[in-house]
């Protein structure tokens, strides 16, 4: 039996696999962000500890007679957080989140003071990233700089807690701003010019290696074996993608979660920051990735239901009923709750409704809400296109893939066929559980397959060239809301 952890922005997930690869129990457990000024998003490191060890005690009621035989443990988390940690490994202050965007300015300043950046981090400076937040630290948290003695990322905190030992991956490592991307080793220029050094930063594994065994202490508590192995895991997509099979160059999928994420396999580093496109180390030896990355996917189409007071399925049922004469003229709606990433790399974005009017419902808002959320993915696409990125099809992973509404739109709007698979939504644990496998001396061809297909989309002509029509005016929408902030 095999064990993953996914350490997500919303909830942590846990599931146990077994030899075959097939899912024997899962559960999660909620989390919270907190926002206390406008750009920020944090949470507590500790929070996370207790959401997993509530996961390991249900778990184990669950599959009670298997729990013993787990072998290893895979980690998935999200990306960029920075947890400090004082030299007893205390936590210093919450955990600036992925979807902070307050270091902006932090941001024009590494650009400025590390030319190198985009040849050895292989990525623009976003205020996504680590190394900007570490800079704003110093400068509006100096106390608390002077404190610091380790960096880690979200996972890796749960792997201190968990083994005791210090050690990230390449593929999470990579999303700091730190890491010699081509290299797979950190850089340490890059950390010179944040006031960091290798003395502050985890020991690097490849994802499929092992990272440690649990702690003696944490066995006993979770009822499991002290010799238990815990998988150098990775950073959310990337082990996502190993959920899904996407192991070799061009195989591809789309993440539907809190942010949106266009996925490729490349067996080569291939920075392309000149349009936000970010490339990343994958979690396997000698395999990289690109990503485009919008910050506010599947979390748009939370917002809009908590505003008008109706439950998802309930709305997409609503939005099943429109015609496509009401689609055609449904409003506008630009995603950008957070921000932004790809391709504009512009944390002041904000998301619009645009041409309402009295016939206007909440059926055809909602249309429009996944309507603007595939048109962003659509921005991610040409973007990777014009790097000379191909993609023929594309897996659909995450909440969002539960709708089949949304992945026949999202195949009209990008013109490629979407796949969904059985088990899809636990893309991020379950590709951890395979990581464990891996790690356990598992070989990677049998772990790594692709799961079964539960259901496809093709695009169709029509609905492609309506689509591009209103593209067309979603990009407008932006470029004009841009040069009304810069007036």
């Amino acid at each position: 039996m095999y064990l993953g952890i996914d350490l997500g922005t919303s909830e942590v997930k846990a599931l146990v696999i077994d030899e075959n690869g097939d899912i024997v129990a899962s559960h999660s457990a909620p989390l919270t962000i907190q926002r206390r000024h406008p750009h920020w998003s944090e949470q507590s490191p500790q929070a996370w500890w207790e959401a997993t060890d509530y996961l390991m005690s249900t778990l184990k009621e669950k599959c009670e007679q298997h729990w013993a035989a787990i072998k290893a443990v895979g980690l998935s988390g999200q990306m960029h957080g920075a947890v400090l940690l004082d030299g007893a490994d205390n936590v210093i202050r919450p955990a600036i989140l992925w979807n902070d965007t307050r270091s902006s300015q932090e941001c024009v300043e590494l650009e400025e003071m590390a030319p190198e950046l985009h040849t050895v981090a292989g990525n623009l400076a976003m205020p996504g990233f680590t190394a900007p937040k570490l800079l704003w630290v110093r400068r509006h948290e100096p106390e608390n700089f002077k404190r610091i003695d380790t960096v880690l990322l979200p996972k890796d905190y749960l792997r201190l807690r968990m083994t005791g030992k210090k050690i990230s991956d390449m593929s999470d490592a990579a999303g700091t701003l730190w890491l010699d991307v081509a290299r797979r080793d950190w850089s340490d220029s890059l950390l010179a010019k944040c006031g960091l050094s290798r003395h502050n930063m985890p020991a690097l594994v490849e994802g499929c290696d092992v990272s440690a065994t649990l702690a003696p202490e944490i066995a006993a508590r979770w009822g499991l074996n002290p010799s238990v192995v815990v998988a150098g895991g990775g950073g959310d997509n990337a082990v996502s993608a190993i959920g899904v099979g996407a192991v070799n160059p061009g195989d591809a999928f789309i993440s539907l979660g809190t942010s949106g994420v266009l996925f490729v396999v490349n067996d080569a580093c291939r920075p392309a920051p000149a349009s936000a496109v970010h490339a990343f180390c994958h979690v396997l030896p000698n395999r990289w990735h690109q990503m485009s990355v919008m910050l506010s996917a599947a979390s748009c189409l939370q917002w809009f239901c908590r505003l008008v007071g109706v439950t998802e399925t309930a709305l997409l049922e609503e939005v099943a009923q429109l015609s496509e004469q009401e689609k055609a003229g449904a409003p506008m709606f630009l995603p950008y709750l957070s921000g932004e990433r790809t391709p504009h790399n512009d944390p002041n974005a904000k998301g619009i409704f645009h041409g309402l009017t009295h016939a206007s419902s909440r059926a055809n808002m909602g249309y429009a809400v996944l309507e603007g959320v595939s048109f962003g993915l659509a921005d991610g696409l040409r973007v990777l296109q014009e790097s000379g990125t191909h993609i023929g099809q594309c897996s659909l992973v995450g909440g969002g893939a539960r709708s089949a509404l949304w992945a026949q739109l999202l195949a009209d709007v990008l013109n490629i066929p979407i796949v969904t698979h059985k088990g899809g939504e636990t893309g991020g644990a379950l590709g951890a559980a395979r990581l464990a496998c891996l790690a356990a001396g598992k070989d990677l061809a049998s772990i790594c397959r692709k799961p079964e297909i539960y259901q496809s989309w093709s695009p169709r002509a029509q609905q492609h060239a309506a689509l591009m029509k209103r593209y067309a005016h979603f990009t407008s929408l932006y470029l004009n809301d841009l040069n009304y902030r810069t007036f």
